[in-house]
């Protein structure tokens, strides 16, 4: 069986959800990568190294400069004459990507893959994870998007595959690319974080979660996060959400500081290996998932915390 891998990249370096998709792929049988964008001469380079890859396929060319899926789609669709299976990881670009490819070759798609039972078979979560369902595709061609925390990342180093050119339709002029507003931090990136701090709504405003849980971040080298109550209420952006329509993280400890512990924010880190949790509510549900779990005013707990590391 031939698999087909969406590789998510800078154009210079591959992005770490993509590691995880590789070690998917490898389940189903030989790994082709695609390396699809602008000057990306750089990350297929580095795709071409990662353990497990056979062949590296770039696309490069300025439609595919900033991963338009309408653009994107239409090319991998036609490399998909030659391969069996498609697989993207679960960000937000590959299920973009992912679903207009499946709807290109007539089948249907199979998300956020948490194993490969067989060549066919596969299970995946429903009902924000409380239930796992296995799901047999009959299809010829699978399209799957991977979740990032269900599979050991694959190796960067140690694969010595080829690259080779190729090229699709280009620009079909359905979308266009206006601009990107790109938060930047020092901290790490939430799904590669090894470390995590979020707070929740109970932080109570945003110079909160600035003088509270960023202090305690920093002192542990930590990725900070938020549950959806708390980026609703406007104290944090975006792309600080953890949880079932935010992002799915699975590092080695994960500090939950005035979470409830609703369903739709544990769908996104009960992975975690070790779950903190930091609540005055002693019935709150976060504690029934914590490892380790402290019941008290977070704000006299948290800068105590702080202070004494």
């Amino acid at each position: 069986m031939s698999v087909l891998v969406w590789i998510e990249h800078d154009n210079a370096s591959v992005k770490d959800a993509t590691l995880a998709a590789v070690t998917a792929a490898g389940k189903l049988g030989d790994v082709v990568a695609l390396v699809a964008g602008q000057g990306a001469q750089g990350a297929a380079d580095a795709a071409a190294k990662i353990a497990g890859v056979s062949k590296v396929l770039l696309a490069d060319d300025a439609a595919y400069g900033h991963a338009l899926a309408e653009n994107v789609a239409p090319l991998v669709a036609d490399l998909m004459a030659g391969y069996d299976a498609f697989v993207a990881p679960a960000t937000t670009t590959g299920k973009n990507i992912a679903p207009r490819v499946a709807a290109l070759l007539d089948v249907m798609q199979i998300s956020e893959v948490l194993s490969v039972e067989s060549a066919d078979t596969f299970t995946r979560p429903i009902y924000a994870g409380n239930a796992i369902a296995t799901v047999k595709s009959s299809d010829a061609k699978k399209v799957l998007t991977i979740r990032g925390t269900a599979f050991e990342k694959a190796a960067t180093e140690g694969g010595s595959a080829t690259v080779e050119a190729v090229s699709g339709k280009g620009d079909t002029g359905l979308s266009s690319f206006v601009g990107s507003e790109i938060a930047k931090s020092e901290r790490p990136e939430l799904t590669s974080a090894k470390i995590i701090v979020s707070g929740g709504r109970a932080l109570a405003s945003g110079e909160n979660f600035t003088s509270i849980i960023e202090p305690l971040a920093d002192k542990l080298g930590a990725g900070v996060g938020a549950s959806r109550a708390a980026v609703d209420a406007g104290y944090v952006p975006n792309d600080y959400q953890v949880g079932q329509t935010g992002k799915i993280v699975a590092p080695e400890v994960y500090i939950a500081i005035g979470i409830s512990g609703a369903i739709q924010h544990l769908a996104g880190m009960k992975d975690s290996k070790v779950i903190i949790a930091i609540n005055k509510d002693e019935d709150a549900p976060i504690f029934q998932v914590a490892d380790v779990g402290l019941v008290g005013d977070l704000f006299k707990i948290v800068p105590e915390l702080t202070e004494k590391l």
